[in-house]
């Protein structure tokens, strides 16, 4: 059975396109394997089973996607190094929980690596990049598809340029400047630190409130504001941005999502008696 919730007057539904694996130190940085083992097992090839979570919100009547996971066009190679699922039945699975692509309305990507937005397109039978959502209003920050655009060598493998730019050159997908209310409720705020622009997602209804926050804290395993992955190109901002918004979830009580954690998709946050966070006991 898919997660779900109610958020006030919102409905919030967890699917994953699937899971990958990652190497554990990419995926923990300085973090000594002797610590984040503890937590989590590493296969003979040192990856860790990672999920690639969409959070769908039904919302005053329209339907919002939070990231579209790997998609399907990846190449052979790419998809042995990252152990990717080889059904790619994504948009499949999403009709048959209620959620067909031509019934969302509104695809948030908070950053533009390809695991987080690689079904926003699909490749047609003449080779040409389509929608995957034929419906829906496309949104992203403007600074995150210009870095993504550079194709620089530090990041170059993760930007995949068909996930995107076909959207932008359409006029399909919306590049925002900084932080913005999309609909009542649902506002996207810049919080760099994995990316200079990458952008959370913040739920709020009848006083409740969720949020989507990316790769600023992939999974429960990186609860540490210090527990960073290697791919963050910002450490130090990573840091500074996940304790502020730690400290504000934890204070008011909010439903953190999970981008990549393949067991918890949510969970609440609390301070520890030392002072430490930790995910709130049910």
């Amino acid at each position: 059975m898919l997660p779900q919730l109610t958020l006030g007057k919102f409905e919030l539904t967890v699917i994953s396109d699937h899971i990958y694996r990652s190497d554990g130190g990419q995926m923990f940085g300085v973090v000594p394997k002797r610590l984040w083992s503890e937590k989590i097992a590493a296969d003979e090839l040192n990856r860790i089973p990672l999920a690639m979570n969409s959070l769908l919100v039904r919302a005053g009547g329209e339907t919002v996607l939070i990231e579209t996971g790997a998609g399907n066009k990846l190449n052979p190679r790419q998809m042995e190094i990252w152990a990717v699922d080889p059904r790619r039945d994504y948009l499949e699975r999403l009709a048959a929980a209620g959620f067909p692509a031509d019934g969302i309305d509104v695809v948030i990507n908070t950053h533009l690596h390809f695991d987080h937005c690689g079904w926003n397109t699909l490749r047609d039978a003449e080779g040409r990049i389509q929608p995957a959502f034929p419906r829906a209003r496309y949104y992203v920050q403007r600074g995150e598809w210009e870095r993504a655009r550079e194709q620089h060598e530090r990041d170059r493998v993760s930007y995949l340029d068909d996930n995107y730019t076909p959207l932008v050159e359409s006029g399909r997908m919306t590049l925002l400047e900084g932080d913005r209310e999309l609909l009542p409720g649902i506002r996207v705020r810049v919080l760099s630190g994995h990316t200079r622009y990458m952008q959370v997602v913040e739920l709020r209804s009848a006083g409740e409130c969720a949020c989507y926050i990316s790769d600023l804290m992939p999974t429960r395993w990186h609860l540490s504001p210090t527990w960073l992955t290697a791919f963050d190109l910002y450490p130090l901002e990573t840091i500074a941005n996940k304790r502020r918004l730690l400290e504000q979830a934890a204070r008011e009580r909010w439903r953190l999502v999970f981008t990549h954690d393949a067991e918890v998709p949510w969970a609440e946050v609390e301070r520890g008696e030392n002072g430490k966070f930790r995910l709130r006991q049910a």
